[in-house]
């Protein structure tokens, strides 16, 4: 009998949950390694393994004992700490750039500037400020620029990024927080503030070969309404037709475009075959489609709007890409619509109440068909589940349409119970038709 395949799973969020999900549809062992006892993952895995990500003493006694065929790795962090650079020299290959190509996400001047040299498309106006530079400088950019978006060139959970006009009120703000990056030793991005809608558009990236994923379109900020604090994302939907209301198969091929321009500028400037997920954050403007973000990993939580309508099997495409093979392989997604809901902690992001039980009807979310996820929860004793500072619970309704897959997602919440709050409106009627209004105001559609 042959034996199984075996993978190693790095991270404990909804989003590697969602991909343990996927995985275990074919029969492998799946083993993981985790900062915090994940009950999904852990219930799906062989064996597993707690530790901080970066811990790779920890992560090469786990390799050694498990001799796994291959590693994915689900979180930014630790791509950016060279994971899998490390784990090449154990002899795991990994879905997951490596330190050199991972910049894409973990440099925001590293972008930047790769697209201007390389000529891609959809590059906004921006300059780079180094921790050194005079604070008039900025002064002098901001006002010739007008509004501006200012990012921490680093890695800081979705919550790097502020907006003039909503986050920072005026200039006197955007040099306070400039000055506090610097503070940390870090460079700032600041690029013109662009109007439009946003999209998520996940690839799989093996070298030059590059596959999408339907597209989604991810809610950062905390309250109903798109107002509050940016979070790490509140939930997401996707369309049956794999498209959105409000953006067009063109629009989807000239981001694909990007990617793949992207993929292939990465391999020239570092000299290293970008193999994993590659995910771009575009918006729609009056100005056409702009590029606001690249991720080296998928999206937490629009993984779990494309992975359950996976058809092919993910292990599958994982080999292949990891085979240089992803080209030979044909994906398949289902066309159905998603609507995810994230359930976080009362006060997050701010002052998230940690540490409080969450309660679970299983029946129910079983009888409604829903996928339910566990994010960042800690499973302390079997069964008993705590809240961490960060999300929770994911919901996922799957249907016909983006209306009956949101009602069931929304439905399906009442199923949690805890010291809990969600945005009831991601993927509503009144939500999706306040982007189309806004994009036919700025004449775009």
């Amino acid at each position: 009998m042959a034996e199984k395949i075996k993978v190693l799973l790095v991270g404990q969020g909804a989003r590697e949950h969602a991909i343990a999900k996927s995985l275990k549809k074919s029969d492998l062992e799946l083993y993981a390694f985790m900062k915090a006892k994940n009950p999904g993952i852990a219930r799906l895995a062989t064996a597993i393994e707690l530790a901080k990500l970066n811990d790779f003493q920890a992560l090469e006694a786990f390799v050694k004992k498990v001799q796994p065929a291959l590693a994915v790795i689900g979180p930014e962090n630790p791509l950016a700490d060279g994971i899998v650079d490390f784990l090449h020299e154990l002899g795991v290959p990994a879905i997951g750039p490596k330190k050199a190509a991972a910049k894409i996400e973990s440099s925001k001047s590293f972008t930047r500037k790769l697209m201007q040299k390389y000529n891609i498309a959809g590059l906004p106006a921006y300059r780079i400020f180094l921790p050194d530079t005079p604070l008039e400088e900025i002064s002098k950019y901001v006002d010739a620029v007008g509004k501006v978006a200012v990012k921490r060139d680093g890695l800081a959970g979705g919550k790097g990024v502020k907006l003039m006009g909503e986050h920072l009120k005026n200039l006197e703000e955007v040099i306070k927080y400039c000055q506090e990056v610097f503070d940390k030793g870090e460079a700032v991005v600041i690029e013109e503030l662009l109007e439009g809608e946003e999209f998520s558009l996940q690839c799989f990236v093996a070298g030059e070969q590059v596959v999408p994923t339907p597209i989604a379109q991810d809610h950062k900020r905390a309250y109903e309404g798109d107002k509050g604090p940016n979070t790490g994302g509140m939930g997401s939907y996707s369309a049956e037709d794999h498209l959105l209301p409000f953006i067009s198969a063109e629009v989807v091929q000239k981001a694909l475009e990007i990617v793949k321009q992207t993929a292939k500028a990465i391999k020239q400037e570092t000299g290293e075959e970008y193999i994993g997920i590659l995910y771009g954050g575009f918006m729609l403007t009056p100005k056409g489609l702009k590029l606001i973000e690249f991720n080296a990993r998928f999206g937490d939580p629009e993984a779990m709007n494309v992975l359950p309508l996976l058809k092919t099997p993910l292990i599958d495409i994982f080999m292949a890409m990891i085979k240089g093979d992803l080209a030979s392989i044909k994906v398949e997604f289902e066309k159905k619509a998603t609507v995810c809901k994230y359930l976080v902690p009362e006060g997050y992001p701010v002052a998230p109440k940690k540490e409080e039980p969450i309660e679970i009807n299983y029946e129910q979310i079983k009888e409604e068909q829903v996928e339910l996820f566990y994010s960042s929860v800690n499973e302390i004793e079997p069964g008993k589940i705590i809240t961490t500072t960060s999300r929770a619970i994911a919901i996922v309704g799957i249907a016909e349409s983006i209306s009956e897959a949101e009602k069931k997602a929304e439905k399906a919440t009442s199923f949690v119970n805890g010291p809990l709050f969600h945005r009831k409106d991601v993927g509503t009627e009144e939500l999706i038709q306040k982007r189309v209004t806004h994009l036919k105001e700025l004449n775009v559609l």
